[in-house]
């Protein structure tokens, strides 16, 4: 099955449906919640975009942000978050398929823990790349657009 989602900017009409989104106890360990993401991209001085990831219907099934490195132009992925609830069902996958698609810059980046051995799968069939980068404790992995 084919899963189609839109990225919509976080805004005063699903907020809340984005801080109340739920992490699965087993990914506490790699993941935040998305109201610390929410904050960070508040008050951050990185310009982190806050975006909600929805159904076709409208409904917020995750979270992901995203900033310009000023230094190389690519776009770094964050936060990228799927609600419990709708875990495995390629969620993920299509919204960092569409942020491939929709965010405008030469190549992308993102990193994730080692041990988070899911997120490294998905991100190697997206054509990311780890790199030998580290940001803070944590795996960076790039593709070119």
């Amino acid at each position: 099955m084919d899963i189609s989602v839109t990225l919509a900017p976080v805004d005063a009409d699903n907020w809340r449906a984005v801080a109340g989104l739920s992490v699965s106890p087993a990914q506490r360990a790699w993941v935040a919640e998305p109201a610390y993401y929410l904050a960070l991209c508040h008050y951050s001085p990185v310009g982190w975009r806050p975006l909600a990831i929805t159904t076709t219907d409208g409904g917020v099934v995750g979270f992901l942000m995203w900033a310009i490195d000023p230094d190389d132009g690519a776009a770094w992925l964050g936060g990228i978050t799927v609600d419990a609830a709708h875990q495995g069902k390629g969620y993920g996958r299509a919204a960092v398929s569409a942020a491939l698609a929709e965010i405008d810059a030469p190549s992308f980046a993102l990193s994730y823990q080692p041990d988070n051995t899911a997120a490294r799968a998905l991100y190697a069939s997206l054509g990311f790349a780890e790199t030998g980068e580290q940001e803070d404790d944590e795996v960076v992995a790039r593709r070119p657009k």
